[in-house]
Parts: structure tokens; sequence; C-alpha cells
């Protein structure tokens, strides 16, 4: 228990407005298509996991493990606590993000490829990617000094995200299942109109969803280790 001469580092709790207005978001994304983007004519209504699976993708992947490695690189140069909370918060939201991936692109891949799951190189390095990043959250619960662990955690997650430009190219690289990444070529887009705004609508509403998350994760963070210097003054 803190007392009044004790600087507590969060706000009272209080409705989290960003999270609601995120989770509305994505509600609305799936009303939007299921209800009012059109059945794509060779792959079904089966197309519509597109716009859960690629923005996952492209937020979990992208944003939340760029961040991930942003941070971590800028921790061991000026050992700021704050980035190593901000990559820890980013790295967990990106492997909730990165499950859905692997959840739902089976369920497409079924559809479309008849299988459940093929050792396609994407879908291979982003299984492997998922289990370095929970080996790196779970390296996090096991070493106990702060400033060790968050060193040994910043140069896993730097060398973790080095995956991802691999996944990115694998499509290039090797023979897969994977489409080329042309969904959002300005010069010619894939998609007819309504199903376009439709993934913008999705893009939007799960990157809004991963700033609310990772914002609440950055607090539960916070709180941790101001509990635990409370108790470290005390013993």
């Amino acid at each position: 228990m803190t007392t009044a001469s004790e600087p507590h580092p969060l706000p009272a709790l209080r409705r989290d407005f960003l999270l609601g207005a995120a989770l509305l978001a994505v509600a609305g994304v799936f009303v939007r298509a299921l209800l009012f983007t059109p059945i794509e004519a060779r792959q079904g209504a089966a197309q519509k996991i597109l716009y859960v699976h690629a923005t996952s993708a492209i937020v979990g992947l992208y944003l939340a493990f760029g961040l991930m490695a942003i941070a971590s690189l800028l921790y061991l140069w000026l050992k700021d606590a704050k980035l190593d909370r901000v990559a820890e918060s980013s790295a967990e939201v990106g492997l909730c993000y990165t499950t859905v991936v692997l959840a739902t692109g089976p369920l497409w891949g079924k559809t479309i490829w008849g299988a459940w799951w093929t050792w396609d190189a994407r879908l291979t390095a982003t299984l492997f990617l998922w289990f370095i990043i929970l080996a790196y959250l779970l390296l996090r619960g096991a070493v106990e000094e702060r400033g060790r662990r968050a060193r040994y955690a910043a140069v896993l997650g730097i060398l973790a995200s080095f995956l991802v430009p691999f996944i990115h190219l694998s499509v290039y690289l090797f023979r897969t299942l994977h489409p080329m990444p042309i969904l959002l070529k300005p010069s010619a887009p894939s998609l007819p109109n309504e199903m376009l705004v439709t993934f913008l609508f999705s893009f939007a509403a799960f990157t809004l969803l991963f700033i609310a998350l990772l914002r609440l994760r950055y607090r539960i963070a916070t709180l941790r280790d101001y509990v635990d210097d409370r108790e470290a003054e005390r013993a």
C-alpha cells in the first residue's frame, strides 16, 4: 500500500475509452465484412478471413515486432527502463496478433489449398517467429535481476526481428502457396473498391486495438515495476 508521500506512477483506475473504441471498431469490421462486403467469386465466403488474417499479420509482424526491435535497440543505448517496458509490451501484444494469424491461416488454407497446414516457407517462418517471441517472454520471467533481464531480452528481441523481413521476402525467395504482396499496390489494386474499403477499415481498427492494448500492457508493466521497487525498499 502506498503512502501519501509516495508518488504513484499510474493515474487512478478509470474506464479505458480507447480500448472500448478499438473493440467497437473491430466489431464494426466483422459486421461490415460479413454483411456489407461482397463474396469473392473464386474463394467464396472464406475470402472474408482476409480482413482479420492479413491485417493481424501487418500489425503484429511489422508494427508490433518492429516497435519491439526499435525499443530494444534504444534501450541498449540509453538504458531507459521505459524503453524496456515498451519492448516487452509490444512483444506480448504482437504475440497475440501472430497467434490470430496462425489460427486464421489454416481456416483459410483448408478452403483454398485443401489442407489445414503446409510447410510453406512463410507459414514455417511465422511459426518459428512465434516460438522465438514466446521464448523472449519466458526469458523475461526467468531472469530476476531487472537490468540483466532487460539486456538479455533486448538482444533476443532484436535477433527475432530479423525474421520479419525474411517472412516478407519469402514469397520472392521460395516457391510458396502465398500470393505476392500486391494487395495495396497503388498502380493496380487487387481488390474491388468495396473490399478495399473494408480492408482499410480493418487495418485501421486493428491498429487502434494494438495501440490500446499496448497502452494497457505498458501500464501493467509500470505498475509491476513500481510494486517491485517498493518491496525491494522494504526488504
